[in-house]
């Protein structure tokens, strides 16, 4: 049974290619959008405060090292496809980068399906937004690195909405703890999931606007929007494997690192690199990973999971 919130989509891309009136006012986008970010931080803020933070060292190392090597396996991939450099390394940096949405349906998936995971998850998803990034910027500017403004860009990563809500809220959760958030657990806590389909609606609604575009592109945006996120599930879900996670964290892990950014990455990408053309890196990460992943990766990446795990335990 596909979760609920999927169909939420599913109806927002019904919409557009149907051309229905249907909109979400724009100050409603961003005002679920925060609340999302914030709710993800303060719940994993408060399960990260039950639990050791030892840990937490050697996970933060080992996916920092896979979001910055994902645009490094994706660029020559993507020269060979013809295309330019410019285009090449923002695209990487796109897939290097993470979806904060997708995210939120896995989580809520394996919460559906009564599996856990680790405490600390959202906390994997602000470490990996970075890595790729700077990846990317680097790879685009190998020869001119002295032109890019590291300082603006840096803070544009760094405290940037995403990322600050998402650490923000972990560490209002850590510090509060249970008793702390009593007081706000009715509006951060129970309505979650209503808050996210919202949002899913809203996403269906842009990326079924994007589908139009798949055409413009051709094959290059259906290869690499289709084809990548299976090949780099199985980078995610290895890195969890090496660190001992859950069957659960495994298919978060697994999940991250197919999962495409298009919230934090275009933006870094119009600062950095400028030149590159942003409509190929959206209609690639919102028009086709999203929807693919929603709809069809994250079932898929739960299954590896298990398969995976179950064929580490003795004597399997």
């Amino acid at each position: 049974m596909i979760d609920i919130v999927v169909f939420f989509f599913v109806l927002g891309v019904f919409a557009r290619l149907v051309k229905s009136d249907l909109r979400l006012p724009e100050a409603l986008y961003e005002t679920l959008s925060i609340y999302l970010l914030l709710a993800i931080g303060l719940k994993g803020g408060l399960e990260l405060s039950k639990q050791p933070l030892g840990v937490l060292g050697p996970q933060v190392l080992v996916l920092v090292l896979l979001g910055f090597a994902i645009p490094c396996l994706l660029y020559p991939l993507l020269r060979l496809m013809r295309l330019g450099s410019s285009d090449a390394a923002a695209l990487g940096a796109h897939y290097g980068s993470v979806s904060v949405v997708t995210f939120a349906v896995v989580t809520a998936e394996l919460a559906r399906q009564g599996m856990s995971y680790e405490s600390q998850a959202p906390l994997w998803v602000a470490v990996m937004e970075a890595p790729g990034l700077i990846a990317g910027i680097l790879l685009a500017r190998m020869s001119r690195l002295k032109d890019v403004r590291w300082g603006v860009l840096m803070h544009e990563v760094l405290f940037g909405k995403s990322v600050l809500l998402l650490l923000g809220g972990l560490l209002i959760g850590a510090i509060a703890g249970d008793a702390g958030m009593a007081p706000i657990k009715a509006l951060f806590v129970d309505p979650f999931k209503g808050v996210l389909a919202l949002f899913l609606l809203e996403l269906g609604l842009v990326a079924g606007a994007r589908l139009a575009e798949v055409r413009r592109f051709g094959l290059v945006v259906l290869v690499v929007g289709l084809g990548v996120p299976p090949v780099l599930a199985l980078l995610g879900a290895g890195a969890g494997l090496m660190l001992g996670l859950s069957t659960g964290g495994v298919a978060i892990l697994a999940t991250l690192a197919a999962s495409a950014s298009y919230i934090a990455a275009p933006t870094a990408m119009r600062l950095a690199v400028p030149e590159a053309n942003s409509a190929l890196s959206i209609t690639a990460a919102l028009g086709i990973t999203f929807p693919f992943n929603i709809v069809v990766g994250v079932p898929l990446y739960i299954e590896l999971a298990r398969r995976l795990t179950a064929s580490t335990l003795p004597g399997a």
